[in-house]
């Protein structure tokens, strides 16, 4: 909610939302759009702005993981550009083979495990393929999705290199907000809002990651 406010107060709308299939990015697009009077606005959702996909440590919490792997390398696979963490096998159960919103998809479409530069080559297609259109029609364009698909947008957009991008942090529901050139080139970007709480948010990203 303190998005869509912060976002209201900026004076900004917007005429399409880009999101994920899965339910925080959804939830929290509808939330926004609800704080800005926009519920009615067309919401385009995609699988590949999904948050990257753990493999096997997918439903596992930290401290579990970390038992049962160490430290240093549950860190080394979540915060590496490209290093995944291990696969999961299409017979488990949580393979996103069988989940019901895949179901029009080839099974080896799915990722079973990704690293950053694995969620950088699924998001860029639906950047070129779907955003960048909207952009080029003048569309002011609101995307919701999640940590590091967001990252994989921000590092192509701020041209931020592979040994770099493991330092940054996005902060949650923290709205970003770019303008762009003719040539979609970066004029100026900026976190809305207060910036002791952007911070704020940061750092909790940053200490969950380890």
């Amino acid at each position: 909610r303190d998005a869509g406010r912060v976002l209201r107060d900026e004076g900004l709308s917007f005429d399409v939302v880009h999101t994920s299939v899965l339910a925080r990015a959804i939830e929290t697009a509808n939330i926004v759009l609800g704080e800005m009077g926009l519920s009615w606005l067309p919401v385009r959702r995609h699988w590949r702005l999904n948050e990257r996909h753990y493999g096997a440590l997918q439903g596992l919490n930290k401290k579990d993981t970390s038992d049962k792997y160490g430290l240093d390398q549950v860190h080394l696979w979540r915060r590496s550009y490209a290093t995944p963490p291990p696969t999961l096998e299409m017979t488990d159960e949580r393979h996103p083979s069988r989940d019901a919103r895949y179901a029009l998809l080839a099974p080896e479409q799915l990722p079973a495990s990704e690293c950053l530069a694995d969620v950088v080559d699924r998001v860029l297609p639906y950047w070129y393929d779907a955003i960048v259109p909207d952009l080029r029609a003048h569309r002011t364009t609101l995307v919701v999705a999640h940590g590091n698909s967001l990252r994989a947008l921000v590092m192509h957009l701020d041209r931020i290199a592979e040994e770099e991008i493991p330092d940054l942090n996005i902060p949650t529901g923290i709205p970003r907000r770019y303008e762009l050139d003719d040539s979609l080139n970066v004029v100026s970007v900026r976190y809305l809002g207060d910036e002791d709480a952007v911070q704020a948010a940061a750092g909790r990203v940053a200490r969950q990651a380890g």
